[in-house]
């Protein structure tokens, strides 16, 4: 079905959905590269006045994958609510943007609403918003899950705990874990990138890990981040895994480049919750994602990558997952060439996972080959946590130094929460207050010579 739009003296045309939704996004570098991006600003312009026009039933008949060849797209169109839609089945992608702003778009129905919404339209109606629309609907969306914790409840902000190491090494693991205690980081997770496939040195970070969380009696969780057949051995095997990770795209060909589908990902969500580790709840999954996954994989089908990434939250909400975010600057200026398209990115990418009822988190992060800066992390880390982020990274001094790439910081983290007034997770903050890490105030207080986390370092050394 084409699509025809007029500005002035000119008429646009779009060969069908997925055309008009690749041309009525916001100019990125990774769209371009393939090629389906607007040739100008004005056709980008026709095509959002388009897309306005399109009801959201649209999207129900009209697969931008085909449902017989693309396990994702039928997962989507399976699992849809059609109760749930009903309240907006009437609507245009523009009469929808008018009702997630209206004061009738309170939480409780936007969380009603959200099993009704194909990650399609909430991309289509990301495509037509501000940053400022995309901001407000995003903060009446929080999403709460729990494992050890409670994540994602209002006036809160969680911080993943990024130790990594170049080699492995149990001390430099052990004092970056450390240097985040003391700041406070650490209530979404503490989640180490191994440089190592090797399952003996995974097991024996694992294991470093619940010896911590276990003699301190942390309210918190562990993950080392590494492909989730490996998890499933290691719980096989009897490791301590309580997170299982796991990077997802949102094409059946872009999780196969990851050497996963949907059945793998069942089978491992299965496998962690039958553990039982949770304490307070047993969300036990933790998915990554990012724009341009799908594009680096070639099986982007010729649709945008932006809403790719949108598809990637309907995978990830099958799977109740405690944690997911989008690393959404780590790919590359291939796929966001700066800091005005990263930050639009973060931003688009946090309200559709919160509109798809995910809980959203992201890593506020960029390559040193991108045309970006750590002032474009400070914008965008304070507009996330003004849309109500879920939780951001904590790494020593922002630079990952086994990664290579600049993300944010402990004193980031506390830079947000004294302008935001914003929390930890409940638990992991009255254990700060127990510890003496916290003050009466909530702030972090000046932490002693024989404060009992520093003998944790001198036995991992």
């Amino acid at each position: 079905m084409a699509f025809l739009h007029r500005v002035g003296p000119r008429s646009y045309a779009f060969a069908d959905l997925k055309d008009l939704m690749a041309k009525a996004t916001p100019l990125r570098s990774g769209d371009v590269l393939a090629g389906i991006a607007a040739a100008s600003a004005e056709e980008s312009v026709a095509a959002r006045m388009c897309l306005a026009e399109v009801p959201l039933k649209a999207f129900l008949s009209q697969a931008l994958i085909p449902y017989e060849t693309d396990e994702v797209t039928r997962l989507i169109l399976d699992t849809h609510d059609a109760a749930a839609f009903a309240p907006v089945a009437s609507m245009t992608v523009g009469d929808f943007r008018d009702h997630l702003l209206s004061h009738e778009a309170t939480p409780a129905a936007l969380a009603r609403l959200a099993p009704g919404l194909t990650p399609e339209m909430v991309a289509a109606v990301s495509k037509i918003m501000r940053n400022q629309d995309l901001i407000l609907v995003a903060r009446k969306c929080p999403v709460v899950t729990r494992f050890r914790n409670t994540i994602g409840l209002p006036g809160t902000m969680a911080v993943r705990l990024q130790p990594n190491h170049p080699t492995d090494d149990a001390a430099g693991v052990s004092a970056s874990i450390l240097d985040g205690l003391l700041y406070g980081a650490g209530d979404a997770v503490i989640g180490i990138n191994p440089a190592s496939d090797s399952l003996p040195v995974i097991e024996r970070l694992l294991k470093l890990m619940d010896e911590v969380i276990g003699r301190f009696e942390i309210p918190t969780q562990s993950c080392v981040l590494t492909h989730v057949t490996s998890s499933i051995e290691l719980m096989n095997r009897g490791a301590p895994v309580d997170l299982v990770f796991q990077s997802i795209a949102g094409t059946e060909g872009a999780n196969r480049s990851f050497g996963v589908d949907l059945a793998v990902l069942k089978e491992a969500a299965d496998a962690a919750r039958a553990l039982k580790r949770g304490t307070v709840g047993q969300n036990a999954m933790y998915f990554e994602t990012g724009q341009g996954s799908a594009l680096s994989a070639d099986a982007h089908h010729g649709v945008d990558q932006q809403t790719c990434e949108a598809r990637a939250y309907a995978v990830a909400r099958a799977f109740e997952p405690l944690l997911v975010n989008t690393v959404v600057g780590f790919i590359g200026p291939e796929y966001l060439y700066d800091g005005k398209q990263i930050i639009r990115a973060g931003l688009e990418d946090h309200f559709c996972g919160k509109l798809l009822g995910v809980p959203l988190g992201v890593d506020v992060c960029y390559t040193n080959h991108a045309e970006a800066d750590q002032d474009d992390m400070d914008s965008l880390l304070t507009l996330l946590a003004a849309a109500g982020v879920t939780y951001v990274m904590g790494i020593p001094g922002a630079d990952d130094v086994m990664l290579n790439y600049q993300s944010t910081s402990f004193h980031d983290a506390l830079y947000v929460r004294e302008v935001f007034g914003l929390k930890r997770a409940p638990e992991f903050e009255a254990w700060l207050a127990r510890m003496g890490i916290t003050g009466p105030d909530g702030r972090i207080a000046p932490a002693s010579a024989s404060h009992p986390l520093l003998g944790f370092v001198e036995r991992a050394a």
